[in-house]
């Protein structure tokens, strides 16, 4: 049987064809998770449009956004023609997107409707998992979980707007561990039966082993997450060189831990890696504020992730400066 991936070279050649991917994970400032962002009532076109402007004025160009399979389910043809909507502002301010399917991290239960409204200093309260830990291990339900990997790919699978497909974020988080496992070789199974024209990947991020030894041999292109210091950056991307196949960062930036853009920024650029850190607008998900620390009814002295305020001021404009020099905008 041969290997449904790209091969190294056609890896390499669609990549050299690419400027430096450079950009962040986005979701407006006024949704609180993936859902929020997708569903018609609150879809939310002039925020995405205004916020993905601050990213074009500081020089990136492309940015990460989740989907999530129960919009698919209830909606897919209204899900089709938002993420048709959306990519036509985002290639107006020159950005291209990779599209995020599954997720394992944050609240295991999802649910459509009325989300959640944020709680006070704690990161990420509101985000979902998709589809969640109850379908994960559940086999009986990955039928409806194929629909939506291939009805995606399959309605985008030429869109030069799309940069790239993420297929599953961090799987196994969440104290998933190997459990995800199957699920996660079914969805590459899946995207290869659509083999769109952009790469497939799926994000190493942890030491769980089966997880990400399928991640490596599965990925037409390698993307990693790294939220440590520069020296821990470095040692990341030599090891995984060592599979010959283009690499894209697309998590990193945690100032408390010592991910920053004066210092890892020059890393990436450097070394031709493409990055995309978390955060682009501090809003409903209040990811300004670590994982793990909440600080309710005060702003940190140090923000974790985001760069700008609501108003599109900079939280720290030496930061600013610092992407401008390495983006050259």
């Amino acid at each position: 049987m041969t290997d449904p991936r790209w091969t190294p070279e056609q890896a390499h050649a669609w990549y050299a064809g690419q400027p430096w991917p450079v950009g962040c994970n986005f979701i407006p400032s006024t949704a609180i998770n993936q859902l929020e962002m997708w569903q018609a009532e609150t879809y939310d076109p002039p925020t995405i449009d205004r916020e993905l402007g601050w990213a074009e004025a500081i020089g990136y160009n492309c940015v990460r956004v989740y989907l999530h399979d129960l919009l698919w389910q209830a909606d897919a043809a209204g899900l089709r023609m938002r993420i048709e909507h959306y990519l036509g502002i985002a290639a107006k301010r020159g950005i291209r997107t990779v599209f995020c399917l599954l997720d394992d991290c944050w609240n295991p239960h999802p649910r459509l409707g009325r989300q959640p409204d944020p709680k006070p200093g704690i990161h990420n309260s509101g985000w979902v998992q998709g589809p969640g830990v109850d379908l994960v291990v559940d086999p009986t339900a990955w039928p409806r979980l194929r629909v939506y990997v291939q009805g995606v790919l399959d309605a985008f699978r030429d869109d030069a707007r799309v940069l790239l497909w993420d297929l599953y974020n961090e799987p196994g988080n969440s104290d998933m561990g190997d459990r995800s496992l199957p699920l996660l070789r079914e969805v590459f199974a899946w995207a290869q039966e659509v083999r769109p024209s952009q790469p497939l990947s799926c994000g190493v991020w942890s030491p769980i082993a089966g997880i990400t030894a399928l991640q490596l041999a599965a990925s037409d292109v390698i993307t990693f997450h790294n939220y440590n210091p520069p020296d821990d950056l470095r040692r990341q991307i030599a090891e995984l060189r060592t599979y010959g196949r283009p690499l894209i960062c697309t998590e990193w930036m945690a100032r408390t831990r010592g991910s920053l853009f004066q210092t890892n920024l020059p890393v990436f650029k450097a070394e031709r890696v493409g990055c995309l850190h978390w955060g682009l607008v501090a809003g409903k998900t209040n990811t300004i504020y670590a994982w793990g620390h909440p600080l309710p009814g005060q702003e940190p002295l140090v923000w974790f992730h985001d760069i700008f305020r609501p108003d599109g001021t900079a939280y720290d404009p030496q930061e600013i400066a610092a992407i401008v020099a390495a983006t050259g905008k």
